[in-house]
């Protein structure tokens, strides 16, 4: 007998359908939540302020300007790696970058979103 499994985001916000799963932390604490593109959006408009102030922070809570110097690559393992990955994708289908689903994004958006 065959199963399938079905998953239906519902958007936390507004009840509606959702899109995607956003990841995010805050003062140490990992936060995810189901939104809509147009919500994930604003979520991402009202923090671009604070994003492009600040800085990254890698591994371990070590300023990440330092290995950004070194590599305009996220590291490659791990959660936190992926939804950043995740971040770049959708910002780049955002702003006219066409990205694959899969595979390395070229080095050229990557800087573009993090010059963004």
């Amino acid at each position: 007998m065959a199963r399938k499994l079905i998953t239906v985001l519902t958007d936390d916000l507004d009840g509606g359908a959702a899109d995607r799963t956003v990841e995010f932390s805050l003062d140490g604490v990992a936060y995810a939540i189901d939104l809509s593109d147009q919500n994930a959006g604003a979520l991402r408009k009202a923090l671009d302020v604070y994003i492009t102030a600040g800085r990254r922070m890698g591994r371990g809570g070590i300023d990440s300007d330092r290995s950004a110097r070194r590599s305009t690559r996220p590291a490659t393992s791990g959660s936190s790696s992926r939804a950043h990955t995740r971040a770049i994708r959708e910002w780049a289908a955002e702003n006219g970058y066409q990205v694959s689903e899969r595979g390395r994004i070229p080095t050229s958006v990557v800087e573009a979103y993090n010059n963004r």
